[in-house]
């Protein structure tokens, strides 16, 4: 959920509290991993079902890499979660979803307007299966700054 909640975010004084709880469960997953399987790159020997259920969820924050400029600091403190979710992502099991597609499907997230709810101004959610997601442009990345249009992001001609 505390991913969820930071890209949709509006305000960009809570960014930083939004940061600090993300980057405490990571905290938290990390110690575990090295206590469960210090060597890693799995919680197991292999790809098993920790992985099946955390990688879809890796493969989201991506929104929050884009939208947030996230990224996990260097240190020992995330080092064995950053193998393992750099392992799950790499899986083949999981090349089904892109980064480009998570990135465009889910910029109404990143204005706050979560589940096909629609940012003011707009008429067609990014989550639109037509036009298909693949021809439309990159949202943009400074979500604070406003919304952009039906037509910028390609949803309508």
């Amino acid at each position: 959920m505390a991913g969820y909640l930071f890209v949709m975010n509006q305000d960009p004084a809570q960014r930083d509290a939004h940061l600090d709880k993300m980057l405490g469960l990571y905290r938290d997953i990390n110690d575990f991993l090295g206590h469960q399987n210090p060597a890693g790159p799995y919680l197991f020997e292999d790809y098993g079902l920790a992985e099946a259920v955390f990688t879809p969820m890796f493969k989201r924050f991506w929104f929050l890499d884009y939208y947030e400029g996230f990224k996990l600091p260097e240190g020992q403190d995330y080092d064995r979660v950053r193998a393992w979710r750099d392992a799950c992502i790499a899986h083949p099991a999981t090349k089904q979803v892109t980064e480009e597609e998570i990135v465009k499907l889910y910029y109404d997230y990143a204005l706050g307007a979560g589940n096909g709810a629609l940012p003011d101004g707009r008429s067609v959610s990014s989550f639109a299966l037509e036009p298909p997601w693949q021809s439309r442009p990159m949202p943009p990345r400074e979500k604070y700054a406003g919304t952009a249009t039906d037509k910028e992001l390609g949803l309508v001609a």
